[in-house]
């Protein structure tokens, strides 16, 4: 027989031969790129995304060239960063690929230890967190979860997250309450702590006042809104749509 003889290939092999070369099946792929410091876990990761037929893995150190990228759907380019240990570098990194390719999500490999460390990866652009051990499976689905748009933390940071957003919704003004209702901002910060039906001690003691100061605060909002009491402020507020 002529010609070169072909040789079969067993079906993660191929599934692997056509991540690389890109084929397209079953509708857009998520070009997923991997950027790992140490080639144990650079080769890791390859292995759990590179047999899957709607990944495209590319291996690259560095952002991809904007005027080099195609235009991509939102969701359709994953960056999963695995940690080399220090925060501020992988902040820096996520940064740049994100400028670099406007669109993408970053998966971090890593669990930050300090409640302000998962705060500042926040902030800087990562959307997913898992540990550093992760499994392949976990890996594939957190891709897949990020390419749908949704966020990937663990119970304990879901928790600083929420107690995050509610200490800014403590700490933060409303320019219509101001507005119309002439509240200051130490006033409007008294609100939250009124629905929740903490005594003037306590409140003095969150905001380290006076209970004194406290009450004369509480005297000036009540002649602002024209309230009766505690409740009626709170009341009021809500009807400004303060709290939810």
């Amino acid at each position: 027989m002529s010609g070169a003889a072909k040789t079969k290939m067993s079906e993660p092999e191929r599934s692997a031969t056509e991540a690389k070369i890109g084929i397209e099946k079953d509708g857009p792929r998520i070009r997923t790129y991997v950027r790992a410091e140490s080639a144990t876990m650079e080769e890791r990761l390859v292995r759990a995304l590179g047999t899957e037929r709607d990944f495209e893995v590319v291996v690259q150190k560095v952002p991809p060239k904007l005027e080099n990228r195609k235009s991509r759907e939102p969701g359709c380019e994953i960056l999963v960063l695995a940690s080399g240990g220090n925060t501020q570098e992988d902040l820096r990194h996520a940064h740049s690929w994100k400028m670099a390719a406007p669109g993408l999500r970053v998966l971090l490999l890593a669990m930050p230890e300090r409640n302000e460390d998962v705060l500042f990866c926040v902030r800087g652009g990562v959307n997913g967190f898992l540990q550093m051990g992760a499994t392949a499976k976990e890996i594939v689905e957190g891709v897949r979860a990020l390419g749908r748009g949704e966020a990937l933390c663990n119970g304990a940071q879901c928790a600083l997250l929420f107690r995050y957003f509610e200490q800014e919704a403590e700490a933060f003004p409303s320019a219509a309450l101001h507005r119309d209702l002439g509240l200051t901002r130490r006033e409007q910060q008294l609100i939250p702590l009124l629905t929740r039906g903490l005594t003037n001690k306590e409140i003095a003691n969150h905001f380290s006042l006076s209970e004194q100061t406290v009450k004369n605060h509480l005297y000036r909002m009540r002649r602002k809104i024209g309230a009766h009491g505690r409740l009626e402020i709170v009341d009021v507020c809500r009807q400004h749509g303060f709290l939810a």
